[in-house]
């Protein structure tokens, strides 16, 4: 066996590792280092007898274990340090916090900067962490909530490196809460969601109770007006108007079911848990130019997209289109052809059919899927056990809303100011629940929501806040997202 060679290898490996503080050892100078080292060892050999080199050869042996294992174990060392860095893990300062000769800046110290009549909760992070970013907008939030109530700082050791001895830091993100006299009441390392923080304070016995400075809580629970539209004009599935000239109509024991478009009906189609087989014949669609009803497996399908949104679109004819009834781009497909399209792009959370152009997208790891509804995009976080990050369009204007998760938690949230829209209806009990995945949505500040409320006067539910949009979806047990926006059977309602 060539140690040499080992040596040489392994050396190279510490030369480039990140350690050294980016300052690689020039592979020539390894290589002299090496060599001078194998030439004494072999001047060693000759110089003395047998028993001396046998001796010398088993302590190189062990010495060149020892250097491998010690070469090895700093590159681990390293790299994990790395990983918890990159991973938002609480980063380790317990090593930096040596007085420099400077005092930590009056208004920063315990003393000063707590006990002023409020509890208080004091942040101590750097720009640079992971988990200190996270934590970034849940403080900006409770400092606007609880304004008058809860005094809220943070503080970056970056500009004082003195803070880790004065707060006795060991890691950052660090939480510090304070009672109003000033008193140190508890310490949480890490990251630390806004939920947390309040069932804290809860928990120490700090009440937070009041009036709160944030926009007061918006709801509807009676439509703006009745809705006298008659029950055939409006679809099983989304409630919205029907056009007589996409209707879809389902037979069933107890009557019709009608639908809008035949995209309302694969919605539909997607969500039962009863038996399907031969479902299609109890189907029939709209022709187009004649406005009779045809049955769904034997008409043909003029199958687009919109030039302006991208969203497919269907027309159904009875025979062979004419040249005039056809749209640029547009193919022409079967029933079957139709069904494969319409159920190929699936919500992550409930396996609704969605059209790309209508659903927020979720990135979950390395998976990329999407949510049918705003609400259902922060179910792939309970479905799939992952971080997420969430892009949703703000339902009145499409401007850009991003969710981003962390721990089950919102790590993040554009603009800070993003709140959703929970849509509800009252059962015959009494009861509220989900008026469903329609009625669902984010929008970018409570003004837009209410905007959007006015301009659907049989909406009827309340505005959440996007943590709680989250929360609710959080705490689902794997039998109920397993339930979660299935039909049983199809009947009309």
């Amino acid at each position: 066996m060539c140690y040499a060679g080992v040596i040489f290898s392994k050396l190279a490996l510490v030369g480039q590792c990140p350690c050294i503080g980016g300052r690689a050892i020039h592979p020539l100078l390894l290589l002299a280092i090496v060599a001078g080292i194998w030439l004494l060892a072999s001047w060693i050999r000759r110089v003395f007898r047998r028993q001396v080199d046998s001796l010398m050869n088993k302590i190189g042996k062990v010495a060149i274990v020892v250097i491998l294992i010690a070469a090895v174990a700093a590159v681990v060392a390293v790299k994990y340090n790395k990983s918890r860095q990159q991973t938002g893990a609480a980063v380790d300062v317990s090593s930096g916090g040596k007085v420099t000769g400077q005092e930590v800046a009056t208004k920063n110290q315990p003393a000063q900067l707590v006990g002023k009549g409020l509890p208080a909760l004091v942040d101590l992070g750097a720009g640079t962490c992971i988990p200190c970013k996270m934590m970034a907008p849940i403080l900006e939030e409770l400092k606007t909530e609880f304004a008058g109530r809860m005094q809220v700082e943070f503080l970056d050791i970056r500009e004082d490196s003195n803070l880790i001895q004065a707060y006795a830091l060991r890691v950052i993100p660090t939480q510090i809460f304070y009672d109003a006299s000033g008193k140190e009441l508890f310490r949480h390392e890490g990251f630390f969601s806004k939920e947390d923080i309040l069932a804290k304070w809860k928990g120490l016995g700090v009440d937070l109770s009041g009036p709160k400075t944030q926009s007061p809580t918006f709801e509807r629970l009676a439509p703006a007006q009745p809705d006298n539209r008659p029950k055939e004009n409006i679809c099983y599935m989304c409630d919205g108007d029907i056009n007589p000239k996409t209707l879809v109509t389902v037979r069933t024991e107890k009557g019709p079911v009608r639908l809008c478009s035949p995209h309302c009906y694969f919605i539909m189609y997607s969500c039962l848990t009863e038996d399907k087989t031969d479902f299609q014949k109890k189907v029939a669609v709209t022709d187009w130019a004649t406005d009779e009803p045809i049955a769904a497996a034997e008409a043909m399908y003029l199958y687009g997209l919109d030039g302006r949104t991208g969203r497919p679109t269907i027309k159904v004819f009875t025979n062979k289109i004419q040249p005039d009834q056809a749209t640029s781009g547009a193919i022409v497909i079967n029933w079957q052809a139709l069904q494969e399209k319409e159920l190929a792009t699936r919500c992550g959370f409930c396996d609704r059919a969605v059209y790309a152009e209508d659903a927020a997208v979720v990135k979950a790891g390395g998976l990329h899927t999407w949510g049918c509804c705003s609400h259902c995009a922060m179910g792939v976080g309970a479905r799939t056990g992952r971080d997420i990050e969430v892009h949703e369009k703000d339902r009145l204007t499409g401007e850009k809303i991003i969710v981003k998760t962390f721990g089950g938690q919102v790590a993040s949230l554009e603009p800070a100011t993003a709140v959703a829209w929970f849509g509800q209806r009252q059962k015959p009990d009494g009861k509220w629940a989900s008026a469903g995945c329609f009625h669902q949505g984010f929008f970018i500040n409570a003004e837009n929501l209410k905007k959007w409320v006015e301009h659907h006067p049989y909406e009827t539910g309340k505005m959440i806040s996007i943590n709680q949009a989250l929360a609710d979806k959080m705490k689902m047990s794997p039998e109920q997202i397993q339930r979660a926006c299935k039909i049983g059977q199809c009947v009309p309602k």
